[in-house]
């Protein structure tokens, strides 16, 4: 896959992970639209990165999603690649029955829903290309190793994977490629709320972008790093040690 010479739409680009690709793609010459739903983050990205364009945009909602497929096509007719990044990580305890469920439905719509809808959009806009495009999913280290604090965010990133799987199938005889990024902890995003401590289990943002740089390049399908590789290559008894570990 071409590092350079897109036309990029990043959801949830203005923090985090999708901040952090939005900064490597535009360096390399790409051009990169970016959406979330906080205009203040994404004025403060697009003061740091001038040549982005921002988005308002609340994907929780179906027909935001729709909006923003039709600015999107309308203003950048070259669109190639789609990441769906955006993500939001809630607390559930259904000891409490559906109290932190109601709350948090919106999980669910961002996690999943969107990025299923924002592919069924743009597959038929991808595939009339004549060159290469791509979608690029972000799931997680937790689809293959959960935390049960977090029992819907891991159960949607598992489906994302079983999605990204499936869909790079269904378009294996088209112009378009599939990706699936799968990072363990990022210490730098705001995703459980505020920015985590460095660790051993954690990476950073830059961290990631540089690793779906170089895997984009290298057509490595499943780009994976840190704990989230050694999880996915371990053992089914390897994986039940580490979700002791993790759920202590």
């Amino acid at each position: 896959m071409k590092t350079s010479g897109n036309t990029v739409l990043i959801t949830g680009g203005a923090t985090g992970i999708g901040f952090a690709l939005a900064a490597a793609l535009s360096n390399q010459g790409n051009e990169v639209i970016i959406c979330g739903r906080r205009e203040e983050k994404l004025s403060e990205a697009k003061e740091k990165l001038p040549g982005i364009s921002i988005r308002t945009c609340d994907i929780s909602q179906q027909a935001e999603i729709e909006s923003l497929f039709d600015w999107v096509t309308s203003n950048f007719p070259g669109i190639n690649v789609l990441v769906n990044n955006a993500g939001m990580q809630r607390a559930i305890d259904f000891r409490k029955g559906v109290e932190d469920l109601i709350k948090n439905e919106d999980e669910i719509n961002v996690n999943l829903k969107a990025q299923i809808y924002l592919a069924a959009y743009f597959v038929p806009v991808f595939s009339r290309r004549q060159t290469e495009s791509a979608i690029i999913n972000v799931s997680s280290g937790l689809a293959f190793v959960p935390l049960a604090k977090f029992p819907i965010y891991c159960a949607t990133k598992a489906a994302i994977h079983s999605f990204t799987i499936s869909l790079r199938h269904q378009l294996r005889v088209t112009p378009i490629r599939v990706f699936e990024v799968i990072p363990p902890t990022v210490y730098d995003t705001e995703l459980k709320g505020k920015p985590l401590q460095k660790s051993d289990w954690t990476v950073s943002s830059y961290e990631v972008a540089d690793a779906v740089m170089k895997g984009l390049k290298n057509n490595d399908y499943e780009i994976s790093l840190g704990a989230a590789k050694n999880w996915i290559n371990g053992s089914k008894n390897e994986l039940e040690i580490a979700f002791n570990n993790m759920n202590r």
